[in-house]
């Protein structure tokens, strides 16, 4: 059951101030490895192909984001701010030298030290999102492209009817036209009781705007998995070795046969609303599961071993870097919902499974509070 921001958040900096980026492993012990085939999940295809023109030469649809958030904008902004916890700095070990998937580039396991920062406690929101909307204008890559990837096991079936072509590597991701962070399964669908699901169909171009709105920023990739392990060394999860430990989810993701049935024994077939899972140990919700995560970070695979301080990444490439997995991962499919695990989009991409959430530095948190 999720807990109270209000009461969230005094807990979650009074647990952040008695952990580092790393502590002692929890001594669960680990889980079996990935079956074959887990790199074959799609989880990069769903890309946008380069060179696409936008469908509508970069105007608003027919829909005006304005107009459709007119509500939100009398809203207080600091109300729609997700609470921030202090991700203390330190050394710890990125990556594993047991990969799951090795193409991904999980190893080697590497020394790497980050300065403190601040994260978002979970990630950002539909009503949060909206209200950045109303406020700014913005229309997303999706909008204005005129369609996005989503998943076909959760569209309606007069939307699969007019879908003629699907993603080869993966025939579940359909491109659909009119899907958007404010229609997430096409035209016929809205967020209206799904204003505390985290956003999707934001692009990596969106959520730097979004964040650099709020003066926060992506997380780089190392930030990022420090925050992820919550203070644990050489565990899978952010919570340990164990996906359900005493039986109990600690993540929303697929259960059943993917991509044919989800069971939803963690009680969600698609996204959940935030903090609807036991946080980890630096306080953060969703951290892994329910939507990818975006970072700061162009796609490589080959890492030094060497010990690294605040490393960025490349200085260019074709994809972004993203992490955590989503309430689409299986393990026979995609087991990215490991700290470690990793996956790459172009930035102009978007799908029914990708949000983000925002960190900033110790010397902006003033600032934006």
């Amino acid at each position: 059951a999720a807990m109270a921001p209000s009461l969230a958040l005094v807990f979650l900096l009074g647990l952040a101030s008695s952990w580092s980026c790393v502590q002692g492993s929890n001594g669960d012990p680990p889980e079996p490895t990935a079956a074959p085939g887990a790199a074959g999940c799609g989880c990069g295809n769903p890309k946008r192909a380069a060179g696409v023109e936008d469908d509508v030469d970069g105007a608003a649809p027919a829909e005006s984001a304005v107009k459709y958030s007119r509500g939100a904008s009398r809203r207080d902004q600091k109300q729609e701010k997700s609470p921030m916890v202090l991700i203390p700095g330190g050394d710890f070990l990125m990556g594993t030298d047991e990969p799951s998937i090795p193409a991904d580039g999980e190893g080697p396991q590497r020394p790497v030290h980050v300065d403190s920062f601040y994260m978002d406690i979970h990630e950002v929101t539909n009503q949060q999102f909206q209200t950045f909307v109303a406020d700014t204008g913005y229309v997303t890559e999706a909008e204005k492209f005129g369609d996005s990837f989503v998943f076909e096991g959760i569209l309606s079936d007069s939307v699969k009817k007019e879908i003629t072509q699907a993603v080869a590597a993966a025939p579940w991701w359909l491109p659909v036209k009119g899907a958007n962070w404010k229609h997430p399964e096409g035209q016929d669908s809205n967020i209206t009781d799904r204003l505390d699901h985290p956003v999707l169909h934001v692009s990596w171009n969106d959520a730097l705007t979004y964040c650099s709105w709020l003066h926060k920023r992506l997380p780089t990739e190392a930030e990022w998995e420090c925050a992820c392990r919550g203070g644990l060394q050489n565990r899978l999860y952010p919570w340990g070795n164990k996906l359900n430990p005493k039986g109990q989810h600690y993540a929303n993701l697929w259960q059943g046969d993917f991509p044919n049935h989800n069971t939803a024994e963690d009680g969600y077939v698609k996204t959940s609303p935030v903090m609807s899972f036991p946080p980890n140990g630096f306080g953060l919700y969703d951290i892994v599961g329910n939507v990818w995560e975006w970072t700061s970070d162009w796609w490589m695979v080959h890492h030094t071993a060497e010990k690294l301080q605040n490393p960025t990444g490349p200085q260019s490439g074709s994809d972004k870097v993203k992490k955590g997995g989503s309430y689409m991962c299986h393990k026979s499919y995609c087991y990215r919902y490991r700290c470690a695990a990793r996956s790459q989009n172009t930035p102009d991409s978007s799908a029914s499974n990708l949000g983000f959430r925002c960190v900033s530095g110790d010397d902006n948190i003033s600032r934006i509070k």
